[in-house]
């Protein structure tokens, strides 16, 4: 996902992306009530969750925050119900997007994502429509000078990855991306956990399996529009199949 690697990267150096401490504690309070609304609320039987703890006190999030998120996620505060809906249109350039979203509130957040499409001339596509342009996976962030490629490789072969690739995490820090099918997700992360390598991030996800080229006026436009989408509070991730030349991406973060 070359277009979203250096995307991310380019965000980071222009401080769109997480610029404000309170975006950044909430992305990280989103990443807890998912993976408590997948394990449960005990971290010592979720390792998601142990994974979305450690990030957030690596950002000095607040505890009664981290509870609460926790609580959210697990369903564990009256009146309250998290789900995950997924929603799809075709951007820009007839770039596929899948925006995946962690709502308490399914009738306000619709609205408001169909709202930031059609002020674009967008429409939401049907479910499906989209998502036949991706893989799902299994995926683990590992940080990049935390082990060589090739021993990271050799061990991720024995316990069920099927590949190895540099990617780019959301705060523009270079990562190995170690892919898996769906199902062996849980023995590829205990067989490395078990080798010693250091995880910075697990779960399931969505990889293009054909990339579409944008450049000029559809690259401006697609990259606003996923920039407009992910700053909305129940955005949790946009997965979009474009691709940008490196000269693309340099005029537009010079711009």
């Amino acid at each position: 996902m070359a277009g979203h690697s250096k995307w991310a990267n380019i965000k980071h150096r222009k401080g769109a992306q997480d610029a404000k401490r309170s975006k950044l504690f909430s992305k990280v309070v989103k990443d807890i009530m998912v993976a408590a609304r997948v394990g449960g609320p005990d971290p010592d039987a979720n390792p998601r969750l142990r994974l979305a703890i450690a990030k957030a006190k690596a950002v000095s999030l607040p505890r009664e925050n981290l509870d609460r998120a926790i609580k959210k996620g697990a369903g564990l505060l009256d009146g309250q119900t998290f789900e995950e809906v997924m929603y799809e249109a075709y951007g820009p350039g007839g770039v596929a997007l899948l925006i995946e979203v962690l709502t308490d509130n399914r009738a306000r957040t619709g609205p408001e994502i169909k709202h930031l499409l059609s002020k674009r001339g967008i429409p939401l596509a049907a479910s499906g429509a989209a998502a036949h342009s991706f893989n799902r996976v299994g995926r683990l962030l590992v940080p990049h000078d935390s082990i060589e490629e090739e021993d990271l490789l050799m061990a991720g072969m024995e316990h069920g990855a099927d590949d190895v690739t540099e990617d780019v995490n959301d705060n523009g820090d270079d990562v190995w991306q170690v892919v898996c099918e769906v199902g062996d997700l849980e023995t590829l992360r205990e067989g490395l956990e078990g080798e010693g390598v250091k995880l910075e991030e697990y779960g399931l996800w969505w990889i293009p399996t054909v990339s579409v080229p944008v450049e000029g006026g559809d690259a401006d436009k697609l990259l606003a529009l996923i920039e407009v989408l992910e700053e909305n509070d129940d955005v949790q991730n946009v997965h979009a199949n474009f691709e940008i030349s490196d000269e693309e991406m340099e005029r537009i973060a010079a711009t």
